[in-house]
């Protein structure tokens, strides 16, 4: 009987198609924006619509030369979401008189830069590996920056997770979560068979020996750090669910999840009951519409819902709103921005491009051979979905509101910076992933048969 081998094909001129049609909503968000709004098509306009063209284009031929099998979906995604941010940052800029559009394109202009860097010179994604204790030490070094005198920022918007450069301000927690990532991946590539040693069975669930609990352990004592002395409950989250999810990945074992949970249920109560700041925030958000909170702290949370339903099924239109009213609507409440000019329908398709972007770095992670591989892809991807979840989650009063960014949405350099490295650290290992194994009897191609999987 005859075996179909299914060819391999780079797919570029499908991404480039997709670019197109992902570049036009942008530029006509921004368009959309100038009409509302009874501005003229000036220069900058189409300025803005050059540079994103040629950056989309960059990482576009980037990826022609250097990762030609990489999927082609992932940076058209990124590059819809990333054009309709920069739209409504724009339209804010102009009813708020703020300057946070110039500083976002510097900042989408840098990113792009560092995406195509990383692209260009990273051929293998598994020479990450080499880093991975190294990866942890510098997690280490940029989560302890922000509470260095001198280069700290100090207290911002209630959190310390800021440095300054020079004129500027930087959020190393952001390039954390991927040097985090990198660490998760190796050590659990490395160390899978020993945690997966039985232990102790209770009904069901095959529990972890305690020796092998010293990794969780050490995670949950970070997110709890970064909780207490940053004040910061997203990065605290986002660094915990990172490696629970990782771990999950890499045992297939449910009993990790449920200790994990246990664990974030401890620190959440205890932190509740000790830290003003964590109990306010709860009771803020339990007690959203209560006077006593409204004038305060949850008027950030009630306007954006108040704003949402202002939007109602098909929204008011770009420009046409008043999402200026609800204080940070460039960054923390972006999501409040879109949902009452581009309604409902719009806010979902929002979303289900946040979820095509994850869904293809599961695919990524499920294609790639190696189990680094597998690992980081999962890492990377999940980022995404726990970012999205935290954030939308408590603009619309799911959860307490947090200070995570949305995912090329929102205002701030340091996010977009660290969210196009992992975009490309993606398409990488997408490019693997997809790429057609080579079979002729050579010493190179033997070399590269070792191929563990999860």
């Amino acid at each position: 009987m005859s075996q179909l081998a299914t060819v391999a094909k780079p797919r570029r001129n499908t991404e480039l198609l997709l670019l197109l049609l992902a570049l036009s909503v942008g530029i006509m968000a921004n368009a959309l924006v100038n009409l509302n709004l009874g501005r003229t098509f000036d220069n900058d306009f189409y300025t803005q619509a050059a540079i994103l063209t040629g950056l989309s284009l960059a990482v576009h031929f980037t990826l022609r030369f250097r990762a030609k099998y990489a999927d082609p979906v992932i940076l058209p995604t990124v590059v819809a979401l990333n054009g309709i941010g920069l739209a409504m940052i724009h339209r804010l800029d102009i009813t708020t008189g703020d300057s946070a559009g110039p500083r976002q394109w510097l900042w989408t202009s840098l990113a792009v830069a560092a995406a195509i860097t990383v692209i260009w010179f990273l051929k293998d994604h598994r020479i990450l590996r080499r880093y991975t204790y190294i990866s942890l030490v510098v997690s280490v070094v940029l989560l302890l920056m922000p509470l260095v005198p001198g280069i700290s920022a100090g207290d911002v918007n209630g959190a310390m997770v800021w440095i300054k450069l020079g004129p500027f301000t930087f959020q190393p927690g952001e390039i954390a979560k991927i040097t985090l990532a990198i660490f998760f991946a190796g050590y659990l590539s490395s160390n899978r068979d020993l945690i997966l040693l039985a232990g102790k069975k209770i009904g069901p669930l095959q529990l972890p020996r305690a020796r092998d609990l010293g990794p969780m352990i050490v995670a949950w004592l970070a997110s709890v750090g970064v909780l207490v002395f940053q004040h910061d409950l997203g990065s605290s989250i986002l660094f915990f669910g990172l490696f629970m999810v990782m771990i999950y990945v890499a045992t297939s074992r449910i009993s990790w999840i449920l200790i994990g949970l246990a664990l974030m249920a401890v620190g959440g109560f205890a932190a509740y009951q000790i830290f003003p700041h964590v109990s306010r925030r709860i009771d803020s958000w339990i007690y959203a519409f209560n006077p006593e909170y409204i004038a305060d702290a949850s008027f950030q949370v009630v306007q954006g819902l108040f704003g949402m339903a202002n939007g109602g099924l098909l929204g008011t239109g770009f420009g046409q709103g008043s999402p200026e009213t609800v204080p940070l609507a460039n960054s923390d409440m972006i999501i409040a921005a879109l949902g009452e000019e581009l309604g409902l329908v719009g806010l979902f398709a929002v979303i289900c491009l946040y979820a095509l972007l994850v869904a293809r770095g599961f695919r990524a992670a499920l294609g790639t051979r190696d189990a680094f591989g597998k690992l980081l892809a999962v890492g990377l991807a999940f980022s995404f979905a726990l970012q999205c979840f935290v954030i939308i989650g408590g603009v619309t009063r799911l959860i307490p509101l947090t200070g995570l960014t949305t995912p090329f949405l929102a205002a701030g350099g340091s996010s977009l910076l660290a969210n196009w490295i992992i975009v490309a650290l993606i398409l990488r290992i997408s490019d693997a992933a997809r790429r057609p194994l080579d079979l002729s009897p050579s010493p190179s191609n033997e070399q590269q048969k070792e191929v563990p999987t999860l």
